[in-house]
């Protein structure tokens, strides 16, 4: 399956990136997501548990960074395992650039890969839920990018 879209964020582009670099924030938006661990040197290990259908499960796996262009992108890969669930992984193009108008566009192409029970659900259900993760992903990512613009500096 492929999903690609661009987001508009209020924010300059190195505030994006530190958050696009950030496990908690990376942990605070992925859905379901119980741990994060690592950091973008080292990869990260992620704990998510989801609801696909019929079928919950609890995914465990690593995810890592490359292709790293500071400010401007890179490729972000995973794959996890969900015992008799099934698997899932995946890798997506990140890219950053200026907005029109201000701000920064997010530009993600994303390939990914389901087998084992899940799959079993049937490509239109998978394809919807994982639209729906990376809406609800990217929605979260750009109101706490966002919100952390808004805050005053401290003491002030």
């Amino acid at each position: 399956m492929e999903l690609n879209a661009t987001r508009i964020i209020a924010a300059d582009r190195m505030t994006v990136w530190a958050a696009l670099n950030d496990a908690e924030t990376l942990k605070a938006c992925i859905p379901g997501c119980e741990e994060l661990t690592g950091s973008p040197d080292t990869g990260f290990a992620a704990t998510v548990t989801q609801k696909v259908g019929p079928v919950k499960a609890t995914f465990r796996g690593e995810v890592t960074l490359s292709n790293i262009v500071p400010g401007e992108s890179y490729t972000i890969s995973g794959e996890g395992k969900g015992g008799v669930a099934g698997f899932a992984k995946g890798a997506a193009e990140v890219r950053l650039s200026e907005a029109d108008g201000g701000g920064t566009a997010l530009h993600y192409d994303v390939q990914a890969k389901v087998g084992g029970k899940i799959a079993q659900l049937g490509s239109r259900l998978v394809d919807s839920f994982a639209q729906k993760m990376a809406d609800q992903f990217f929605e979260r990512f750009q109101t706490r990018v966002e919100g952390s613009q808004a805050q005053p500096p401290a003491g002030a």
